[in-house]
């Protein structure tokens, strides 16, 4: 071959396999781009499953351990057709082929699918789906299906099935099938895939020894997660769905220990912090007694012995005090005051809504001001001037004792001297508030800190929840007040009710008429302050009614409340602004209106504005009909009894904790599985040994605190 041939011979070949390089280099650079593209789908997808598990507070493998299942489901077994049919009315699992499947149009939109296997058909009906169920659903599909089958106008069907595609064959379960809390767009099958990983991954160290398992009669914590997230067939589903069974024991008590452990190590921090000690009681607190018109009860007399015990201490007093309504809180508050005072330090009284504030700051100023007590009122409907004439007098310390409501935790405000901080109804406030008006005090210094709450906490919430607490309960009434009867009236009889207020009002006493709205409701029906106030004035021409609720202007609050107090109206017609605090000892009969819409401690708190004085005393709840069953106990509950601590009991059987607590948690439910009304033996053997392992075994309260808690315990030091 010629040079100049061979020479175009290589030069073709060179091109052909540049060309082809080319090619591989392009098919090479295609596949990578394709493998990218899904990786970063995958990503994107795990991503925006992460997230939706992260909204229902799982993060770390212990979270995903302990969300545990709130029912189960048995698949481990298929029931012929003709079987399932024989079982109408509970929950099946059947397996056939798809044989129809289409859209239909009665009364509304929804697919319908039939399936079959050799003892007959059943149908699935879908009244919410996808587009794609349809082709999922297709005729010869083979699809396994679970849920309750009932007898419908056209046989044998299950409405909303859960249901998965399946082959002939395919392997059944060999546990019960778990069913998790979960929320919107996370799916069972994400969140068993996810728990399943977790506990994969984890290393089982069981926080208590096998001794303390033994005597305490609980299992180790390996196998009863393993047994809760996977139970076998034969396990007794009673005890699981009841939470008896002893893996559900052991997920309580871990639970609780964790809750007294965190509680009472917040309880050490706090101490850990320096106060004022205020060790003495002077003259002012001295002079202070003399001047009351009546004596302090035993209960006072040793719960005031109690608070001042602590006010001596170098370290922050965190005490709750609580009492039934009309207990005489109030007083023992101020004389906790006045040694605040005589110890050179400020005092501050917090207290929810204006007129709560309000009747504190008449009723303490009353008393402390003859005494040269220099006192200031701030509430958030003073005018700019009146605040920052209050605010100065704070800030200068001239203002011994301030009294208001969520103003006194503004910025602005600044104390000179703070000593202690009385929290009213402290279940009202959120922890960052109370927290605001503690951090008020001198630089490295935390003041004394007494919270009232007249809804009494029954003894196994207080143990629970307010572990972290001293606790002080007034549990006996200031002698001469009259007991206060109760009757339950069908809304049918309100002339008859209106006629007994006639009577009070000319006999010389006052009225409250509660009602629960004011303004119309299509919804609850309820009748309304202002269409009731309206009604009374109309059928009483000749009686004066007052009418108040949380929308009118402070000064008009203030008018209405004076001229009541005054005896100028004899019938105040209300919401429940007048829940708590308000003292007119005249006022001996009570009118709620459609009662069965309120809660129990809000209706003994209505109750208790009445026999305030010597006069006999009647409060009238106004039902209407027909009454639920927890709303017939309630009011039943309020007839029987005016004893508070029974009502708080009643209460939190019907209710839960919930309504106690208020915003202590921070809106964080702390106990996910023990039930204090059934599990009150497990409180006492948690809180045991929590005192004994903070006292002996530190590394131990870490390592349960860490698999429990996490994060959540800075909530708990305030």
């Amino acid at each position: 071959m010629a040079a100049e041939d061979q020479s175009a011979h290589l030069n073709v070949e060179t091109d052909a396999l540049s060309a082809s390089s080319v090619k591989v280099a392009e098919g090479q650079k295609t596949v990578r781009q394709a493998k990218e593209k899904s990786a970063a789908k995958n990503k994107s997808t795990a991503g925006k499953a992460s997230e939706k598990l992260a909204r229902l507070g799982l993060r770390k493998d212990m979270d995903f351990i302990l969300h545990l299942p709130m029912r189960y489901e048995d698949e481990t077994e298929i029931v012929s057709m003709r079987d399932a049919a024989l079982r109408g009315g509970s929950a099946v699992q059947i397996e056939g082929v798809v044989t129809e499947s289409d859209i239909q149009y009665r009364p509304r939109r929804q697919l319908v699918v039939t399936i079959a296997d050799d003892s007959g058909q059943v149908v699935l009906r879908f009244l919410n789906f996808y587009g794609s169920q349809t082709k999922q659903l297709a005729p010869g599909i083979r699809v396994r299906a679970r849920g309750e089958l009932r007898h419908g106008f056209f046989g044998a069907e299950i409405v909303h099935p859960t249901y998965k595609i399946v082959n002939e064959g395919a392997a059944l379960p060999t546990a019960l099938t778990p069913v998790y809390p979960s929320g919107e767009g996370v799916p069972q099958a994400l969140l068993r895939k996810a728990i399943a990983n977790a506990i994969g991954r984890n290393n089982w160290n069981d926080t208590l020894s096998a001794a303390r398992r033994a005597a305490l009669h609980l299992p180790d914590f390996e196998s009863s997660i393993r047994f809760l997230h996977t139970p076998p067939p034969d396990a007794d589903q009673h005890s699981l769905s009841e939470r008896e069974h002893p893996a559900w024991q052991r997920m309580k008590f871990d639970e609780l220990l964790a809750q007294q452990l965190s509680l009472k190590r917040a309880q050490v921090a706090r101490r850990s912090k320096g106060a004022s000690a205020l060790p003495l009681v002077g003259e002012l607190s001295n002079a202070f007694l003399l001047t009351l018109p009546f004596t302090l009860t035993a209960a006072q007399e040793k719960v005031l012995s109690e608070i001042r015990q602590d006010l001596r201490q170098a370290y922050p007093m965190q005490r709750l005090l609580q009492g039934d309504v009309g207990s005489g809180k109030t007083i023992v508050a101020a004389l906790a005051a006045a040694q605040a005072i005589d110890n050179g330090f400020q005092a501050a009284l917090m207290a929810p809504t204006e007129i709560l504030a309000e009747q504190h700051f008449r009723k303490i100023a009353a008393w402390l001001e003859p005494l040269g007590v220099k006192t200031a009122w701030l509430t958030g409907s003073l005018k700019k001037k009146e605040k920052q004439a209050a605010s100065e007098l704070i800030a200068s310390g001239a203002a011994q004792l301030v009294i208001g409501t969520h103003a006194l935790i503004q910025d602005s405000v600044q104390f000179s001297k703070l000593g202690l901080v009385i929290v009213d109804e402290q279940h009202r406030f959120g922890v960052g508030q109370r927290l605001s008006l503690r951090n008020k005090a001198e630089a490295g210094k935390v003041p004394h800190q007494l919270m009232m709450s007249a809804t009494p906490i029954p003894r196994t919430l207080a143990m629970t929840y307010y572990a972290d607490l001293e606790v002080s309960v007034i549990d006996e009434l200031p002698p001469g007040r009259t007991p206060i009867v109760t009757r339950v009236i069908d809304q049918n009889r309100r002339d008859e009710v209106i006629q007994r207020v006639h009577a009070a009002a000319q006999e010389g006493k006052q009225v409250y008429w509660v009602c629960p709205l004011i303004e119309e409701s299509e919804t609850l029906q309820l009748q309304t302050a202002t269409d009731t106030h309206a009604m009374l004035s109309a059928a009483l021409p000749e009686l004066q009614i007052g009418l108040v609720h949380g929308r009118l202007k402070p000064a008009e609050k203030h008018a209405v409340m004076d001229a009541f107090l005054r005896n100028e109206t004899q019938v105040l017609v209300a919401t429940t602004v007048i829940e708590v605090g308000v003292d007119v000892p005249n006022a001996s009969l009570m009118v709620i209106e459609h009662a069965e819409r309120f809660g129990l401690s809000q209706l003994h708190q209505l109750r208790g504005r009445v026999g305030r004085g010597a006069a006999a005393s009647i409060c009238l709840l106004l039902y209407m009909g027909p009454l639920g069953g927890t709303a017939r106990q309630r009011l039943a509950t309020m007839r029987e009894t005016n004893d508070g601590f029974e009502i708080a009991r009643k209460d939190l059987e019907l209710r839960g904790p919930g309504e106690f607590l208020g915003a202590r948690q921070s809106g964080e439910a702390m106990l996910r599985f023990a039930n204090l009304e059934t599990d009150q033996w497990l409180v006492e053997k948690a809180r045991d040994l929590a005192q004994e392992l903070l006292q002996r075994e530190p590394q131990t309260v870490a390592a349960h605190l860490e698999r429990w808690m996490g994060n959540k315990e800075e909530f708990l030091k305030v």
